[in-house]
């Protein structure tokens, strides 16, 4: 795609500061520098998200994703990892091009990945009716 800013890195137009490529993927720092490591792995051919990813192109990525994670616990002394990813505007997507994020972690404290709310008043039985697939 012409004006994905993920496309022109993966096509060398924009520079990145690498951390793992192979023949489906590239992962790269984020240029943001919101946290230590942060981590932006992408398929190398335009996906919007995982809804319209085909199969070998998702396995692929999340395959990546697995190894650079092992990586960052294993081999650079890191404690855990997030790893996200957001499908549509709505749920926070703001690059439409598939992506996961990969933030290395050393203490809870660093920040709360998931703040508290209130609680969902419908009940799960009902929630369940509603969602399951079979």
């Amino acid at each position: 795609m012409d004006d994905c800013i993920f496309c022109k890195i993966v096509k060398g137009e924009i520079p990145c500061y690498k951390i793992y490529e192979d023949d489906y993927t590239l992962a790269f720092l984020d240029i943001a520098k919101e946290h230590y490591g942060h981590t932006l792995v992408v398929p190398k051919k335009h996906y919007t998200n995982i809804l319209d990813c085909d199969e070998e192109y998702l396995g692929r990525v999340v395959l990546a994703v697995q190894k650079i994670a092992n990586h960052y616990v294993k081999d650079c002394n890191f404690k855990g990892v997030n790893v996200l990813n957001a499908n549509g505007k709505e749920a926070g997507q703001s690059v439409f091009h598939l992506h996961f994020h990969i933030i290395p972690r050393n203490s809870k404290s660093e920040f709360d990945l998931f703040p508290h709310k209130e609680k969902v008043k419908e009940e799960l039985i009902e929630q369940m009716k509603k969602l399951k697939m079979y």
